[in-house]
C-alpha cells in the first residue's frame, strides 16, 4: 500500500508563498501543479496558498511537522520586522510590492553548497546543479506516488566520495573544487557549522570565508539565510545597483566600503530582511 502524505491548512496571515519561495534565497522549492514542492532535510514537503494561510502537506504518520513550520518562518509574526525598515522610498515601494515575503530557516550545510553553486549563475541554473546533485547523491525519501521530487540534498559525506569530476559533470564547472573543498573541511571537522552558530557574526564569516571559493557575499547568505544573521547583509550586483540607484543616485563613484558601511546602518535590526526586499523588488522591477 503506498503512503498518503498529511495535509493541514495553516492559518498564517501575510505570506506571500510566491515572494518567499521566488527570491532567490533557496533553491529546492519548484512549482508543481498548484503548488510548491520540495524535500526538506528528509522529509517531502508540499506548500500552497490559500485564503487563510497554508495548506501542507508531508509525508510520515507525525500529526504535526514542527520542522516544516520552522523551515517556513509560519511562527512568524512580519509586522513588528517590517516596522524596523526605514521610512524611505525605496523600502516603502519594496515592502508594497513584497510584502509576506519571509526569511526561510535553512540547513546550513544545503544553504552553504547551494550558494558556492550559485556563483555567476541565474536562479533557474542553479535550481538545475542543485536538482542534478540530489539526484545523483542524495538520499531517496518516502514521497506520494504523483511527487516530482524523490531525493534529499547530498550528505557532505557523499559530496566529498563523489570528487572534482562528477561535480564538474554537474555544470558546476569551477565551482567543483569549491564545493568539494566545503564538504571535506566539514567531514574531517575543519568547518564545525554547528560551532559556527554559536560564533558571533564577524568569526563565523571568516570561518565560512575559510573555504576556497567562498567570499564576503557566500558566506553573508550562509549566515542569513541559515543561521538568521540579521547583521549579514549580502551585496550581490543587483543589491549593489539597488543601493546606488536608489540610495546614492548623484553619486560619481561609490566604493563597496561605504555601501558596506552603509547598509550595516541604515536598515535597522533586521537589515538582512530588508536587503531581500530590496533585492527581490529590483529583480521584480527589472522583469527577472
Amino acid at each position: 500500500m503506498s503512503l498518503r502524505p498529511v495535509v493541514q491548512a495553516w492559518p498564517v496571515a501575510d505570506y506571500d508563498l510566491a515572494s518567499t519561495l521566488e527570491c532567490g534565497q533557496a533553491f529546492r522549492w519548484i512549482w508543481a501543479g498548484e503548488g510548491w514542492e520540495s524535500v526538506v532535510g528528509d522529509h517531502w514537503a508540499r506548500v500552497e496558498s490559500i485564503p487563510e494561510g497554508l495548506r501542507v502537506s508531508w509525508m510520515g504518520d507525525a500529526p504535526e511537522a514542527p520542522w516544516l513550520r520552522h523551515h517556513l518562518a509560519a511562527d512568524e509574526v512580519l509586522e513588528p520586522i517590517l516596522a524596523t525598515f526605514p521610512d524611505d522610498a525605496p523600502m516603502r515601494a519594496a515592502v508594497a510590492r513584497c510584502r509576506g515575503l519571509r526569511l526561510l530557516r535553512q540547513d546550513p550545510w544545503e544553504c552553504l553548497a547551494s550558494f558556492i553553486c550559485s556563483s555567476t549563475k541565474q536562479i533557474v541554473q542553479i535550481r538545475q546543479i542543485v536538482a542534478l546533485l540530489s539526484e545523483r547523491w542524495g538520499r531517496v525519501v518516502p514521497t506520494p506516488p504523483e511527487a516530482v521530487l524523490h531525493h534529499a540534498f547530498p550528505t557532505p559525506e557523499s559530496v566529498a566520495r563523489a570528487g572534482e569530476q562528477a561535480l564538474r559533470d554537474c555544470k558546476l564547472g569551477f565551482r567543483a573544487p569549491y564545493l568539494l573543498d566545503a564538504a571535506r573541511r566539514v567531514v574531517d571537522g575543519r568547518l564545525d557549522l554547528t560551532a559556527v552558530a554559536r560564533m558571533d557574526t564577524a568569526e563565523a564569516r571568516r570561518a565560512l570565508m575559510e573555504i576556497h571559493g567562498v567570499g564576503r557575499k557566500i558566506a553573508d547568505c550562509v549566515l542569513l539565510f541559515s543561521y538568521g544573521r540579521q547583521d549579514a547583509f549580502p551585496i550581490d550586483v543587483w543589491v549593489r545597483r539597488a543601493l546606488i540607484q536608489k540610495y546614492f543616485p548623484k553619486a560619481r563613484r561609490i566604493t563597496a566600503a561605504r555601501l558596506e558601511a552603509f547598509s550595516q546602518t541604515h536598515f535597522g535590526p533586521y537589515s538582512g530582511y530588508a536587503q531581500q526586499y530590496l533585492f527581490h523588488h529590483v529583480r521584480l522591477e527589472a522583469g527577472r
